[in-house]
């Protein structure tokens, strides 16, 4: 047997195992055990549905406008009239400040006003008196008038200066009187009221004292962290998703990470192996959704969010048409039933997926079912299991110089493809034990009986070393 029929036979065989490796397995076990240890390997429906593998991300639905309302940190707030989820309109009175400081400051003002008015008056007479004495004063008393009515004159600019002062001091006094109580500007809902710290204790900058989210036009936000900020592209089109009906969607576009607002998370995670060498604070990262339309969304609604691959979505359970047997005549499929074992269930198949090769369900079916690949092996009242068959387990493959159950024979045009003087390459792999040891020891090439075996199939004598070579 030369060097390219023994790779076509190794090829051939790893092909055989890959297709049913789990009947393999099954059988393997079978040996020496009760045939009730069987089990048949089976996978879910929902498992199928293209769907389920695209990556989600969480987000709630928010207003495309917020109203962030900062406390004047020289007042106090008197009364809140809201609370959170209050819903308002433009108007609705939000918090009053308290005005008896105000007022306090207000008498005061207008004490100093009246005081100002009377400095005035009284330096006007001053002023004229002076003007008058001047007239009959002697030349060596002229400049002491002088001085005295230039005096007096400048006093009296400070005290109307001191006067306008005080009537602005007024007026703004006035005004913050009247505006002592905050009303919304828009129509909306009281998201939040911060009554005790006025800073962010992550970025030390302040924080609003009340959060308006106005009602109408609506977005969505999410959030990523450095593992999975490459799931969000700008520009890329999105899916909107309701958690409680998932048949309802909604569209739009992704908006960059706003990487300039990290949102820090209390929550260490884990990167490594060791706890000394590896918690890190995770950081996460708010991207908004610009919705297309938002009719029939709410505000605060909580939302699955997709990228939008551009897949077709098709309705009801679709399977690939390998799992189903007998397609043309009496279409059926391996279903693990409620007592945990194999069953033949009639199907009913809808349209036929030319592209994708699969089979519309239309009943015998629920997306919640368990199904089996088909196999000659499988038979009605086999037990099942969920969990995966491990090829890798030492159980699973066939012992030296063997053979699983099922494949000891290849189908008859099978010899097209093999060399006619394969004859004792054939009877090794049929299980002879005295010719599979000098097949074996043929294809390791270091015994004399395999090279015995050589030169039998090749009908020819062993190989020169150049001949070994090639």
């Amino acid at each position: 047997m030369n060097k390219r029929n023994k790779i076509l036979i190794g090829a051939g065989v790893v092909l055989l195992a890959g297709v049913i490796g789990t009947g393999i397995y099954m059988q393997q076990r079978g040996k020496g055990e009760d045939k009730s240890t069987e089990l048949a390997y089976v996978t879910s429906v929902s498992s199928m549905d293209p769907s389920s593998q695209v990556q989600r991300l969480a987000g709630v639905v928010e207003p495309q406008k917020t109203w962030e309302i900062q406390k004047n940190a020289e007042r106090e707030v008197k009364e809140i009239l809201v609370e959170v989820g209050s819903e308002v309109e433009v108007g609705t009175a939000l918090f009053v400040y308290d005005t008896e400081t105000l007022e306090a400051d207000l008498q005061q003002a207008q004490l100093d006003l009246e005081r100002a008015d009377t400095d005035m008056e009284n330096l006007r007479s001053q002023i004229a008196q002076l003007e008058k004495e001047k007239k009959s004063a002697s030349e060596d008393d002229q400049f002491s008038y002088t001085t005295q009515i230039q005096t007096a004159q400048m006093d009296l600019k400070k005290s109307e200066y001191e006067r306008k002062s005080k009537e602005v001091e007024i007026s703004q006094i006035h005004e913050k009187i009247a505006n002592s109580s905050v009303t919304s500007e828009m129509q909306g809902v009281v998201k939040s009221i911060n009554e005790g710290n006025e800073t962010d204790p992550y970025s030390g900058s302040s924080q609003a004292f009340m959060t308006i989210l106005a009602t109408g036009v609506y977005r969505v936000k999410g959030k990523v962290n450095e593992q999975n900020i490459g799931a969000v592209q700008e520009g890329a089109k999105a899916i909107i998703r309701s958690r409680v009906d998932e048949s309802k969607t909604w569209t739009g576009t992704f908006t960059a990470v706003d990487t300039e607002n990290r949102e820090g998370n209390n929550n260490n995670m884990m990167y490594g192996g060791g706890s000394d060498s590896g918690e890190m604070m995770s950081s996460s990262y708010p991207f908004y959704i610009n919705l297309d339309t938002s009719d029939g969304l709410m505000l605060g609604q909580h939302v699955y969010i997709e990228n939008d691959t551009g897949m077709e979505e098709k309705e009801g359970i679709w399977l690939d048409e390998g799992f189903i047997m007998d397609a043309d005549k009496q279409p059926c499929v391996w279903v693990e039933n409620k007592d945990g074992k194999l069953e033949k269930r009639d199907v009913t198949l809808g349209e036929h997926d030319e592209n994708l090769f699969q089979y519309q369900i239309k009943s015998g079916l629920k997306v919640s079912d368990y199904i089996a690949f088909p196999q000659e092996f499988l038979k009605e009242g086999m037990k099942t299991t969920h969990e995966e068959i491990p090829m890798s387990d030492p159980e699973s493959m066939p012992a030296d110089g063997e053979m699983p159950e099922g494949m000891d024979g290849l189908p008859a045009d099978g010899a097209d493809t093999l060399p006619v003087e394969g004859e004792e390459g054939a009877a090794e792999m049929e299980g002879n034990a005295s010719e599979g040891e000098a097949g074996s020891a043929e294809m390791e090439g270091n015994a004399p009986e395999g090279e015995a075996g050589a030169e039998g199939a090749d009908g020819a004598a062993a190989p020169s070393p150049e001949g070994e070579a090639q």
